[in-house]
């Protein structure tokens, strides 16, 4: 992929590119195409194999189901498990894209959203002239479950991450994780760390129509002591890796790439959405501003953001 694109303009992909696979939770089989979409047009998933077909923007007003993965629907169409895909044209920039799905749900493949980047890097990316609107957090915003938190709060960077994770198995617990996003990071750190799940869950799951999909070819599965994938993990820490993937695809569908701090605490996809209607509906607590260069954006940052919420929160 090239990496000398302008940092403040749009990007879409130069042409199509397909792949085929299961759904997790179906089990259907399932194609997917991306494509080039123009500018200020967003993200737009368009189910293909219903007539007529229907388009469902990536917006958080059409999340319809957050049990198990993150669904968006609309007239009664939905498409499910977006948020591998929507992760992955977060992490590489891509602020324009239609995306054909011919099937019930975006194909799981791997269990990560490394399969999607490849198939942004096989379509190419094209830089557009129209220049990138950022969403710029100016006051935190929280919502809270429990012993569960999600706070976005304002940066003087772009937008970063701390994440901690604690499922009290001796697996996955108290594991953190903080990174300061950037398409090569994303790339690095996030994008090959693969959706999990537990053996006790699998006959409640496929009780309740989830995970029919679900194997050890596209997801981690832990019994009480052990991992079960033979190949074992690929980030000793890759529990929490994946949930900072889930968070940037469901915080993706605010319809803008971010300017800010996520700090959470245990959340999953049903906080996440949470946090991203709140953050909407708090209209005094961003701005969004179009820089054109790095110096635009620190001056804007200068002129918007009080010195006193600039702390960003420490991982718990």
């Amino acid at each position: 992929m090239k990496m000398d694109l302008h940092p403040f303009r749009q990007r879409t992909l130069k042409q199509r590119a397909t792949l085929d696979g299961i759904g997790l939770h179906s089990g259907a089989k399932v194609r997917l195409t991306v494509a080039p979409g123009p500018a200020d047009s967003g993200i737009v998933f368009i189910r293909t194999d219903i007539s007529p077909r229907v388009e469902i923007a990536a917006l958080s007003e059409h999340v319809v189901d957050t049990t198990m993965n993150t669904s968006l629907g609309k007239e009664r169409v939905r498409i499910g498990t977006v948020e591998h895909l929507l992760a992955a044209l977060a992490g590489c920039s891509i602020d324009n894209a239609r995306l054909e799905v011919e099937g019930p749900e975006v194909p799981i493949l791997d269990g990560s959203a490394e399969p999607f980047v490849a198939l942004v890097q096989e379509a190419g990316v094209h830089e557009q002239r129209a220049t990138r609107r950022y969403l710029m957090v100016r006051k935190p915003v929280v919502v809270t479950d429990g012993d569960k938190q999600a706070r976005l709060s304002p940066t003087r960077g772009t937008f970063s991450v701390s994440y901690t994770i604690d499922f009290q198995h001796p697996l996955i617990s108290d594991q953190t994780y903080a990174l300061e996003l950037s398409n090569r990071a994303f790339q690095r750190e996030i994008a090959g760390a693969r959706t999990f799940g537990f053996k006790r869950d699998v006959e409640r799951l496929h009780l309740a129509g989830l995970a029919r999909g679900g194997s050890l070819d596209n997801a981690v599965v832990v019994d009480d002591f052990n991992i079960l994938n033979p190949e074992g993990l690929r980030f000793p820490d890759e529990f929490v890796r994946h949930k900072i993937l889930d968070a940037l695809g469901d915080l993706s569908l605010i319809g803008l790439p971010i300017i800010g701090h996520l700090h959470a605490v245990k959340s999953g996809h049903a906080l996440n959405h949470q946090l991203v209607r709140k953050v909407l509906a708090e209209r005094e607590a961003w701005e969004v501003v179009q820089p054109r260069a790095e110096h635009e954006l620190h001056a804007l940052q200068e002129r918007l953001l009080p010195v006193l919420s600039m702390e960003e929160p420490q991982v718990a």
